[in-house]
């Protein structure tokens, strides 16, 4: 499996690409702006041969799915998002609008996440964990086999998500992270929804928000 990272948008936000031998790829996020940036997106799609077969959300921050109203003008495949609670959701354009972006979403209705279900496109199976606490809808993402975790925004590097956005919470976000991510495996390789890659090992040692030193 290979994986490309997207930095895009005004939050500085990493958008992910996934895919195999297969050459249908999954789209983690879909955070570009401009049209530039989705450019950049499919002329890497062209010159690797890629078609997007499905769209997976880790929540609905307006950073995350500002580009989903751009992306559904080129591509029509299932958008996945774990709707625990719509709200984020449902109030995107209020959102966007708390900062200063006129945008809205496109008219699709998102196929529902549960916790520990297994989505499969071709070869990459791709475990759905429940991590609320910096939304009330996020979920993270973890491919097994290859000791890969997507965190979106619950764990970054040496960080963890905000917790002053509507339903945040500092104790369900550290719980959520203990519970679910750190168990993985210190080996596994973070891929956060912002700034640079980590590992579960290094999070447990260098983390000031952990406590495990």
């Amino acid at each position: 499996m290979q994986i490309q990272r997207f930095e895009v948008g005004p939050f500085v936000q990493n958008t992910y690409l996934l895919w195999d031998d297969s050459r249908q790829a999954v789209l983690i996020d879909v955070g570009f702006s401009n049209e530039s940036e989705f450019n950049m997106l499919y002329e890497f799609l062209e010159t690797h041969n890629l078609d997007i077969g499905t769209i997976l959300l880790t929540h609905a921050h307006v950073d995350h799915i500002l580009g989903l109203q751009g992306l559904f003008k080129k591509i029509d495949s299932p958008l996945y998002h774990f709707k625990k609670e719509a709200f984020l959701w449902e109030n995107f354009e209020q959102q966007a609008r708390m900062f200063g972006i006129n945008a809205i979403l496109p008219p699709v209705t998102p196929l529902p996440l549960t916790h520990n279900q297994v989505i499969k496109l071709q070869n990459i199976e791709i475990k759905v964990l429940y991590t609320p606490g910096h939304a009330p809808d996020h979920c993270s993402f973890f491919i097994e086999n290859e000791g890969i975790l997507l965190s979106g925004d619950a764990l970054f590097k040496e960080s963890i998500g905000r917790t002053d956005l509507y339903k945040g919470n500092s104790s369900l976000l550290l719980s959520s992270i203990r519970k679910e991510l750190l168990e993985l495996g210190d080996e596994v390789k973070i891929f956060p929804g912002h700034g640079s890659c980590t590992t579960i090992g290094h999070e447990k040692f260098y983390n000031p928000y952990l406590g495990y030193r």
